[in-house]
């Protein structure tokens, strides 16, 4: 009893776990006195490990309850869609598109940094990028000046709301097509190319009145023959249109001899806003055909048999042709004689040339070529008579 009594003092005393009896199995052991008590040599290696443990689990809690919560706002948010749907369809199908293109303005806004990246680093010029980089960076850059448009009328407090009706209201003017809805991508890309073919008159018009002034009788001719086809609704030849090339290189139909009348109408024609000095206006149709003829350059290396057929309609529609309500085989042929021509202007003309030399492709080589609109072809010919008659 008195041994057993001694044993339990002792491993008190040393903090040792003895099991009391009258055999003891555990030898204590004396350290020195400066160096502390130890007992049972104790193993050092499993410090790091216990530590590790201790560390290891808060960061296993915090995942867990990460996973818990994304989980958790997972199987609300799907509750809150399906409410919304239930009970408000109209607000919930407005909410969606809203939320979609928000994540599809993201993603072209990363998609852009990574090409103004790669542009930076290998000094690499717009015009040496593939043709759907480039594309991308026109499209976006047009798409930011719409949002920085926005941006800026809700600065003031309280601003933002009236913001968000006027979005609602008038969609297609301060939103871009990431926003639209299915029914008003097609209906606002229809009210802007009636908006388009309003200049085509009157940029016709200005072309039959200047035919006097050019100077060589062979381009007079052919001047008078094109127009005489588009006005009789007749498809013109590829060398029709190219053999007015030099016209648009120097008075009267070059760019910098354009009165402000005339590049306010090439500007509606191109979908540029005509509210601008002649000089501006004068640089915008410059940067603007420019891009499109390094667009076509672009896309004869990568070839159209590779667009997807809403980057073929999206091309056309850029170059003047009404694509939403047109076949893709037809689209593909209309844009493969686009580029036909595009790609033949080179040679004796300046590089700004380009700009004047491109405007005849938009001027006569849009729908009527095709013979899509037979029936603009007569409003045409009237238009072109209260011209002369005027």
């Amino acid at each position: 009893m008195a041994l057993s009594r001694l044993c339990w003092a002792r491993a008190a005393l040393w903090g040792a776990a003895v099991t009391p009896g009258p055999y003891v199995t555990r030898k204590l052991q004396l350290a020195r006195p400066r160096a502390g008590l130890a007992w049972g040599a104790p193993r050092l290696f499993d410090l790091p490990c216990r530590s590790s443990n201790l560390h290891l689990s808060p960061k296993a809690d915090v995942k867990s309850l990460i996973s818990y919560v994304v989980t958790k706002t997972k199987v609300i948010n799907g509750k809150y869609h399906r409410f919304l749907g239930r009970h408000f369809p109209r607000f919930y199908v407005l909410y969606t598109i809203f939320m979609k293109g928000l994540q599809m303005f993201w993603a072209d806004a990363k998609k852009a940094r990574r090409i103004k990246t790669y542009m930076w680093k290998h000094n690499v010029k717009f015009h040496q990028l593939s043709y759907r980089e480039m594309e991308h960076l026109r499209q976006f850059r047009r798409d930011v000046t719409k949002c920085l448009f926005l941006g800026i009328i809700s600065i003031p407090p309280f601003a933002n709301y009236l913001v968000f009706l006027l979005m609602y209201l008038f969609p297609r003017q301060l939103l871009i097509q990431h926003f639209w809805t299915p029914k008003q991508q097609i209906d606002f890309l229809d009210i802007y190319h009636a908006l388009r073919k309003q200049s085509h008159p009157e940029i016709l018009g200005y072309l039959e009145r200047v035919i006097p002034l050019v100077s060589d009788a062979g381009l007079r001719w052919h001047m008078t023959e094109l127009c005489t086809k588009i006005q009789h609704g007749t498809h013109p030849a590829i060398h029709d249109i190219l053999a007015l090339r030099e016209c648009f290189s120097n008075h009267p139909l070059g760019m910098n001899q354009l009165h402000a009348l005339q590049m306010k109408a090439l500007s509606r024609a191109m979908l540029l806003t005509p509210y601008l000095p002649s000089f501006l206006l004068r640089h915008r149709l410059k940067t603007h055909t420019t891009v499109i003829h390094q667009l076509d350059k672009a896309l004869a290396k990568l070839g159209i048999g590779h667009l997807t057929p809403q980057e073929v309609k999206s091309a056309c529609y850029l170059r003047g042709l009404n694509s939403t309500h047109i076949a893709e085989e037809r689209c593909r042929t209309w844009l493969g004689e686009w580029l036909q021509i595009s790609c033949s202007l080179k040679g004796k003309t300046h590089p700004c040339g380009y700009a004047t030399q491109v405007q005849i492709i938009f001027i006569f080589y849009s729908e009527i070529t095709l013979e899509l609109m037979s029936e603009y072809c007569e409003t045409l010919i009237l238009c072109i008579n209260s011209f002369a008659y005027k």
